[in-house]
C-alpha cells in the first residue's frame, strides 16, 4: 500500500514555527525569575524551595491535561500544538504578564490590592487568550467549535498555573517576601499552599481561559458577523471577571472571603463548565451522526461506516481490530480514515449550517479524497479484512 495522504491543510508551519520561538524565548527568562525567586535564601543558593515547587507543582497537571484529551476524543488536536499551548502558558504567558505587571506598577504605581483584584486578571487573561487569538488567526481550521476552543484555552491555563504554582510553593518554603512567612523552610505553610492550589483549586487557570475559548468557538461557528467580534470579547471579560472575583476575595474579611468565593462562586462555576464541556462532547456525536449521513447520501463517504468513525467504543474496537489483522501500519491506516471522516464531518456540518469557511471546497475534497484512497485498504470487525 502506498503512503497514506496527507491533509494539505497542515503544511501550514508558521504558527508553529512562531509560537515554539516564542515559547523557547521565554522560557530562560522565566526559569530564571523562577530560580531567583525559589532558590536564594540569604543570599546563598538553595534550590530545595525550586525543587520540591516543581515537583508538588506537576502533581494536578497531568490529571488535567487527561480530563481535556478525554473531551478532546472525536477529532484529537495535533499533540504538538497542544504541547505549544502548555508552553505558551508557562512560559509565555507568565513572561508577558510579570513584564506589564512590573512595569505598569513602576509608573503607575498601583496599589497591591488594585495590582491582585484587577490588574493581574487583565493581564494574565490577556496574555493567555492570546494564544487563542493566535489560533484563530493562523490555524482557523483546526478550530471546529466550542468545544476545540475549551481544549486549548485549558491546555494555556495549566501551562500557565504550573509556572505560577511553582513560585508560589518554592517562594513559600523558602521565604520569599509576598510568598510566605519570613522565616525558611515552612513545611506548614509550603503544605497549605500546595493543598489550596495543587488540590483544591487547580481548575482555576484553566476554568477562567475556558471562557475565552468558548467565545473563540462561538466566533468559528457563528453566522453573525458582530457575534464574531463580541464573542471572544465577552469570554474575555467573562475570564477577567471569574478570575478578578477569585483574586479579589482573599482581600475580603481577613482572607476569609477567599473560602466564601470558593463555596458560592468558584466550584459552581466548575461545575458548570464541566457539565457544559461533557454536554459540548456528547453533542459532538449528534453532530457528526447527521453531518456524515448527508454526506453519504452526497456519496462522499459510505453509510455503513459512520458508526465506526463516531461512536468512541465502536471506533476503539475498529482500531484493534485493525491492529489484529494489520499491525501498527493497520492502526495507522485506521487513525487515518477516522480522522479525515471526522474532518469531513465537522467541514460539512459548517455547509448544513449555511456558514462553510472560505477554503471550504479545497478542504472538502482533500478529506473527500484522503476518505477514497485509504477507504480500500482498511476493514471494519463486521466486513472481510482487505489486503493492502
Amino acid at each position: 500500500m502506498g503512503a497514506i495522504p496527507k491533509d494539505p491543510t497542515r503544511s501550514n508551519r508558521t504558527f508553529t514555527i512562531v509560537v515554539g520561538v516564542l515559547v523557547v524565548l521565554t522560557s530562560l527568562p522565566v526559569l530564571g525569575i523562577v530560580l531567583l525567586s525559589t532558590s536564594v535564601v540569604d543570599d546563598h543558593l538553595a534550590p530545595t524551595g525550586a525543587i520540591l515547587g516543581v515537583l508538588f507543582a506537576a502533581i494536578p497537571v497531568v490529571p488535567l491535561v487527561y480530563a481535556f484529551l478525554w473531551l478532546d476524543r472525536y477529532e484529537p488536536e495535533p499533540k504538538s500544538l497542544l504541547a505549544l499551548g502548555l508552553g505558551w502558558g508557562a512560559f509565555v504567558a507568565v513572561a508577558a504578564a510579570l513584564i506589564v505587571q512590573s512595569v505598569g506598577a513602576l509608573i503607575a504605581g498601583w496599589s497591591e490590592p488594585t495590582q491582585l483584584a484587577i490588574v493581574a486578571p487583565v493581564t494574565e487573561e490577556a496574555a493567555k487568550g492570546l494564544f487563542l487569538l493566535v489560533l484563530l488567526v493562523w490555524r482557523r481550521h483546526l478550530l471546529d467549535g466550542v468545544l476545540d476552543g475549551i481544549v486549548y484555552a485549558g491546555m494555556v491555563g495549566i501551562g500557565f498555573a504550573f509556572t505560577e504554582n511553582i513560585l508560589y510553593l518554592g517562594g513559600t518554603y523558602n521565604g520569599t517576601p509576598g510568598m510566605g512567612d519570613s522565616t525558611t523552610g515552612h513545611l506548614g505553610e509550603f503544605t497549605a499552599v500546595f493543598v489550596m492550589r495543587c488540590l483544591f483549586s487547580p481548575f482555576a487557570h484553566p476554568l477562567f481561559t475556558a471562557f475565552i475559548g468558548i467565545g473563540i468557538g462561538v466566533a468559528v461557528v457563528t453566522r453573525k458577523r458582530w457575534l464574531k467580534v463580541v464573542a471572544p470579547l465577552l469570554g474575555f471579560a467573562a475570564g477577567v471577571l471569574a478570575h478578578g472575583t477569585w483574586n479579589g476575595s482573599t482581600l475580603l474579611y481577613d482572607g476569609a472571603g477567599f473560602l466564601l468565593a470558593y463555596v458560592v462562586v468558584m466550584v459552581p462555576a466548575f461545575v458548570s463548565m464541566v457539565i457544559f464541556a461533557v454536554w459540548r462532547r456528547k453533542s459532538e456525536r449528534i453532530v457528526l451522526t447527521r453531518s456524515l449521513s448527508d454526506a453519504a447520501q452526497r456519496g462522499l463517504i459510505p453509510y455503513t461506516d459512520i458508526d465506526w468513525v463516531v461512536d468512541l467504543r465502536r471506533r476503539e474496537q475498529a482500531r484493534k481490530f485493525a491492529a489484529a489483522h494489520g499491525g501498527a501500519r493497520g492502526v495507522a491506516v485506521m487513525r487515518e480514515y477516522q480522522q479525515a471522516a471526522i474532518e469531513l464531518g465537522y467541514l460539512h456540518w459548517r455547509f448544513l449550517r449555511g456558514n462553510p469557511p472560505p477554503d471550504f471546497a479545497a478542504r472538502g475534497r482533500a478529506y473527500v479524497d484522503r476518505i477514497s484512497e485509504v477507504r480500500p485498504h482498511i476493514a471494519f470487525p463486521s466486513g472481510k479484512v482487505m489486503s493492502g
